[in-house]
């Protein structure tokens, strides 16, 4: 009975060693992914904000929303007929997550 004992006597530090680094990963997949939405639905609100301010010819303050970004944030503008849109390119966050960009595009009727 006391050489059971003794066999299994490292197994809990071997576990906690494999699924202590593992739930951290998942944890940081996680963040990751949060981070990343949160960035998306920002850029999404800013892209439609410039696009309707440009669109009724508020071009002051279309720059000044556009300074609220981050100064990594790329703009395009194209004019489809009757709409002005804007698509907005940035990384979010820092670390490994600058490797990704994030897009959002909005368009809006001229007026």
């Amino acid at each position: 009975m006391r050489w059971d004992r003794l066999d299994d006597r490292g197994a809990v530090t071997a576990e906690f060693a494999i699924v202590l680094p593992t739930a951290l990963l998942v944890l940081g997949f996680i963040l990751g992914g949060v981070l990343l939405g949160a960035h998306r639905v920002a850029l999404t609100s800013a892209a439609a904000d410039v696009a309707r301010l440009e669109a009724r010819g508020d071009a002051a303050l279309a720059a000044e929303r556009l300074g609220q970004l981050p100064g990594d944030t790329q703009v395009s503008r194209v004019d489809q007929g009757g709409l002005a849109c804007v698509t907005l390119r940035a990384a979010p966050g820092s670390g490994p997550l600058r490797a990704l960009t994030v897009a959002a595009t909005a368009c809006a009727a001229r007026s």
